[in-house]
């Protein structure tokens, strides 16, 4: 490619990228609370997950809902705890419907490939009936088994293995159909 087209493609892409945000120093209609600016509390959004102190955001529902319940080893029944943190689940889901939810089930590094992916798979399915049991809608909702492929803590210790037995309630904004 020779300089001219070069430069006609360099100069394109800078002018869309000067066009992505017109208001991105503030001089628009003054309420500055867009996604990334602040709104009354200065909260800056850089993750796209909202303000923890909005009871709607997917960052509430994250640290103050809770996001994950845990399992014990070869266990997929909801413990006594994880009920406690699926109600919270259920009540913001049914109070919140623009949200669907995939429910990832996954395992520790103990025993096979396999027997992890279906282990997962009935944790994250146990998350879902308990889930459809208080009211959230099965079309709002789908499961994916990781097994042991995506562990939250890599050690051979009891306290790793039972941070890595877990289903956890991933949030996106759109309820299926």
């Amino acid at each position: 490619m020779s300089f001219t087209p070069k430069a006609l493609l360099f100069v394109a892409v800078l002018g869309l990228a000067a066009c992505q945000n017109p208001d991105r120093y503030g001089a628009g209609n003054g309420a500055g609370g867009g996604a990334g600016g602040t709104g009354g509390s200065g909260y800056i959004d850089t993750n796209g997950l909202g303000d923890p102190s909005d009871p709607r955001s997917i960052a509430y529902f994250n640290q103050t809902v809770g996001d994950r319940v845990l399992f014990l080893v070869d266990q997929s029944t909801v413990s006594d705890t994880g009920r406690q943190v699926l109600n919270g689940q259920a009540n913001w889901l049914n109070q919140n419907p623009g949200y669907a939810i995939i429910i990832e089930g996954h395992a520790d590094e103990q025993g096979t490939r396999e027997y992890n992916l279906a282990l997962g798979a009935r944790r994250a399915a146990s998350v879902q009936q308990y889930l459809l049991s208080q009211g959230v809608a099965g079309s709002r909702m789908r499961t994916i088994s990781y097994g042991k492929e995506r562990p939250i803590e890599v050690c051979s210790t009891e306290s790793c293995y039972s941070k890595n037995r877990r289903a956890v309630t991933v949030l996106s904004v759109g309820a299926g159909s």
